[in-house]
C-alpha cells in the first residue's frame, strides 16, 4: 500500500500495461470496489469508539488512551507484520484479516445490549489493530501486483479518493445511527463492512511472485526483521523519512480525539455534528488524493511532501481556536487534505523503490519505526487537554508540525526529484 498465486493453483493474471483506464482492469476495480466498502464501515468505528467511551467516562483523557493502547498494539504487531506478508499467501492473508475482524468488532454491539462495558474496547481494539495492521501492510504488497510500476501514485490516489468519498457518507451516516440507536450500533455497521471486503477479495486474482523471488527458506526471524530495517537504514530519503514521519505521528495520533471533544466538550454539539464534520473532512481527503500525482509531477517528491506537512501543521493549530462548527470542519478538511497528498507520496515512493522481496518487511519496518512513538503523543495530547484545553494543545502541536516540514528542507528529502 510480487505476489503470491490464487490458492487452488488457478491462473495468475497479469495486469494490463497499455493506457486501460485503472477502473476497467478487472481486479483492480474488484479490490477498489472492496476496500471502499470497507473504509465506508470503518468510518462508523471512527467516531463510534470515541463517543463509546465519551458517553461511558466524559475524558477526553478516557479517548486518548484508548487511542493509545490501539496504536501499541498496531506498533507491535507491526515488527513481524512484514516477515509474516512476504512469507504466506497475501490473498488468504488479506480475507483472514477481514473475518477476525468482522468477529471482533460484532463482539461489540452484542455484549453493550446488557450495558456498557469499557473494558471490552480496551480488548478488542489492540486486537483488531494488531490484525489491521497486517492486513494494511499486505494491502500495500498487493496493489503493486494489481497495477504498474508507472500508475502506483496514480491507483494510490484513486484508492485514496474512493475511500474518502465513502468516509464522507459513513460519518453523516454514523452520527446519525449513533444518535438514534447509540455508538455500538455503529460499530455493527463497521463488523458488516469487513464481511463485505471478505467476500470481494475471494474474488480478485492477485500477480504470482516471479520465481526465485521472496524467501526461500528459513532464513531466522531476526535477519528476516532486520533485512526491512537495513533497507530503510541505506536508503537516504526513506531514513529521512521514517525520522521526521516519528515526531510527525506522535504530534498529530490523537487529533480526531481532539476534534471530537472540542466539537462535543467545547462548543456543546451533538453526535450528529461530530458526524457531519467528519464527512465533509474527508472530502478534503478525496481532494488531496485526486490531486497527488499531479502535484508531485509538477513539485517534485521533496516539495510535495514538505508543503503538504507544513500545510497540515498550519490547520491543526488553527483547530483548537475555531470557535464555530464551519471552521472546524474547514480546517479539518484541510487538514485531511495535506495528510492524503503526503501519505500517498510517501506510499508511491517506498513501493517504487523498494525490491519486490523485500516489499513486505520495509513497509513493516516503515511504519513500525514511525509510528512507534504515536501511541504515546495520542495520550499525552488528550491529557493536556483535559487539563489545558484544545486551543493550546492544538496550537503547539501544530507548530511543531511545520517546524518539523522545516527541518526537512534540510534532509535528502529536500532534493528528491520528479523521479525517485
Amino acid at each position: 500500500m510480487t505476489h503470491e498465486a490464487r490458492p487452488g493453483g488457478r491462473r495468475t493474471h497479469h495486469p494490463a500495461t497499455g493506457p486501460q483506464p485503472l477502473w476497467r482492469q478487472r481486479d483492480f476495480g474488484v479490490f477498489w470496489t472492496a476496500q471502499t466498502l470497507s473504509v465506508l464501515g470503518d468510518s462508523f468505528a471512527l467516531i463510534a469508539l470515541p463517543l463509546l467511551v465519551l458517553r461511558a467516562t466524559g475524558s477526553v483523557a478516557g479517548m486518548g488512551l484508548l487511542t493509545a493502547v490501539g496504536g501499541a498494539a498496531a506498533v507491535v504487531a507491526g515488527v513481524f507484520a512484514g516477515v509474516l506478508v512476504d512469507r504466506v499467501d497475501r490473498r488468504r492473508l488479506l480475507i483472514t484479516c477481514d473475518l477476525v475482524r468482522m468477529v471482533l468488532y460484532g463482539s461489540i454491539p452484542l455484549v453493550w445490549l446488557s450495558g456498557p462495558r469499557i473494558w471490552l474496547l480496551y480488548a478488542v481494539l489492540p486486537l483488531c489493530e494488531a490484525v489491521g495492521t497486517l492486513f494494511a501492510v499486505g494491502y500495500v504488497t498487493v496493489v503493486r501486483g494489481l497495477v504498474d510500476t508507472a500508475r502506483l501514485t496514480e491507483a494510490n490516489g484513486r484508492l485514496n479518493a474512493t475511500a474518502a468519498a465513502a468516509g464522507v457518507l459513513g460519518p453523516l451516516c454514523a452520527g446519525v445511527v449513533a444518535g438514534w440507536a447509540g455508538p455500538a450500533t455503529a460499530v455493527g455497521v463497521d463488523a458488516a463492512s469487513f464481511g463485505v471486503s471478505a467476500a470481494c477479495l475471494l474474488l480478485v486474482r492477485f500477480r504470482a511472485r516471479p520465481a526465485g523471488e521472496g524467501p526461500t527458506g528459513p532464513t531466522g526471524l531476526w535477519r528476516d526483521l532486520r533485512a526491512g530495517i537495513s533497507f530503510l537504514g541505506g536508503h537516504p530519503v526513506l531514513r529521512a523519512l521514517t525520522a521526521l514521519l516519528f515526531v510527525f505521528s506522535f504530534l498529530t495520533f490523537g487529533l480526531n480525539d481532539l476534534v471530537i471533544y472540542h466539537l462535543e466538550h467545547d462548543l456543546g454539539h451533538d453526535d450528529r455534528t461530530v458526524g457531519t464534520v467528519m464527512g465533509l473532512g474527508a472530502l478534503g481527503t478525496i481532494t488531496g488524493a485526486l490531486l497527488v500525482a499531479r502535484i508531485r509531477r509538477g513539485l517534485g517528491f521533496g516539495r510535495t511532501w514538505t508543503g503538504a506537512v507544513a500545510l497540515c501543521g498550519l490547520a491543526f493549530a488553527g483547530l483548537g481556536r475555531a470557535g464555530d462548527v464551519p471552521a472546524v470542519a474547514a480546517l479539518n478538511a484541510a487538514y485531511l487534505a495535506c495528510v492524503a497528498v503526503a501519505g500517498t507520496c510517501s506510499m508511491s515512493l517506498r513501493q517504487e523503490v523498494t525490491p519486490e522481496p523485500l516489499l513486505g518487511r520495509v513497509t513493516s519496518a516503515f511504519w513500525t519505526l514511525h509510528y512507534s512513538a504515536a501511541p504515546a503523543g495520542a495520550a499525552v495530547l488528550t491529557w493536556v487537554a483535559e487539563r489545558r484545553g484544545t486551543g493550546p494543545v492544538a496550537l503547539a502541536a501544530g507548530g511543531a508540525c511545520v517546524l518539523t516540514a522545516v527541518v526537512a528542507l534540510f534532509t535528502p528529502v529536500r532534493r528528491s526529484g520528479r523521479r525517485p
